[in-house]
């Protein structure tokens, strides 16, 4: 097996979207090994998070049914509260002492449900990096999930060097500039923040804005990435004709901006979650739009999820001690690694967001 990069338990991670988790059916999903069980309580509405199997004989309770609040066991009934306290079990009025399943913290935050597998004591809620435009008002966003049979390592490396939208997106969101221009890396090693930008004064504008924006012509285009280990990732794309810059002020009413978010959650060992979000404050009532960029990045994201896909078959069959060479567009990319390797020994200490 290729190197698995390991997991830091003491964080949060994004588990869903708010939209799916409801009351209708009960959700399932694995989060760094765990199998968990989202639904919403009925008052409230707010979201549970609960493990996924019954004591008695590991049923999925994800493929059980809600009782008000409760969820039933599908297959003898035992019934857990929010809590996860078992507080029915069949034929006997004594509920034994250990039949209680674990409860996870949970957070709803821009329209992202979070959730932290590690220390409960340690879940700060004022630690989850924020991405308000996900919700705001201004803002239209289109979303995704793809699971991935590869090490979330490889999403984070794929996702913090670019320069592969030239040759594994071209005719999408490549051209040849991006591989071209050289990157300005800077990390912030106590906050594990890593920020990779992209520059391009004068490069061809993709079909992916072309055909979204109606721009002709060359483009200036700017890629600014924020990386928030271990989950969240930020893109801040501004695309404007060539020659049209921001007001001094930092107002940029000729520039169309587009935020594109990834949620990198691990879900098992080579097995990852790739969350993908794209928000744009320019024509948010064009529906044409809307779907254009809907199909046009989920064509991406499977560019993507391929390559990730046979790039992990492949580490698989390589002998021991392979080398691998690293050059200057991997900077973001191993920095991201120092800092996940990091939070995995430090482990019972949650890393310090900046908000």
């Amino acid at each position: 097996m290729p190197h698995m990069t390991a997991f830091a338990r003491n964080q949060w991670y994004v588990a869903a979207y708010s939209h799916e988790v409801g009351r209708e059916e009960l959700l399932g999903r694995t989060i760094l090994g765990e199998p968990l069980v989202f639904y919403r309580t009925e008052e409230e509405g707010t979201p549970v998070v609960l493990h996924d199997r019954c004591v008695h004989r590991r049923y999925p309770l994800s493929e059980s049914r809600l009782d008000g609040d409760r969820i039933v066991c599908g297959y003898h009934g035992f019934t857990y509260d929010t809590t996860g306290t078992c507080v029915y079990v069949p034929g006997q009025k004594r509920i034994p002492r250990t039949a209680r399943v674990t409860s996870y913290p949970v957070v709803e935050q821009d329209s992202l449900v979070w959730v932290w597998i590690g220390d409960p004591a340690l879940a700060d809620p004022q630690t989850i990096p924020r991405a308000r435009h996900l919700d705001s008002p201004g803002w239209t966003t289109v979303r995704g999930m793809e699971p991935i049979d590869a090490d979330y390592g490889l999403l984070v490396d794929n996702l913090l060097d670019l320069s592969h939208e030239t040759y594994l997106h071209g005719g999408y969101i490549g051209t040849p500039e991006v591989a071209e221009t050289p990157i300005t890396t800077e990390v912030d090693e106590g906050a594990g923040i890593v920020r990779v930008s992209r520059h391009m004064d004068d490069a061809a504008c993709p079909p992916f804005y072309a055909k979204s924006t109606g721009i002709e012509g060359r483009i200036t285009r700017w890629q600014d990435i924020e990386y928030h280990a271990p989950c969240l990732y930020l893109l801040h794309s501004r695309i404007a004709p060539v020659g049209v810059l921001p007001e001094a002020d930092g107002s940029d009413p000729n520039g169309f901006h587009t935020e594109i978010t990834y949620a990198i959650t691990p879900s098992a060992d080579g097995k990852v979650y790739d969350f993908w979000m794209v928000s744009r404050d320019w024509a948010t009532e064009d529906d044409e739009v809307t779907e254009f960029l809907r199909g046009n990045n989920h064509t991406v994201v499977m560019q993507d999820v391929d390559a990730l896909n046979l790039l992990q078959k492949t580490l698989g069959t390589e002998r021991t001690g392979y080398q691998e060479l690293s050059i200057n567009i991997d900077t973001g990319g191993l920095a991201a690694r120092r800092i996940l390797a990091r939070l995995v020994e430090e482990g019972d200490k949650p890393v310090e967001k900046v908000q």
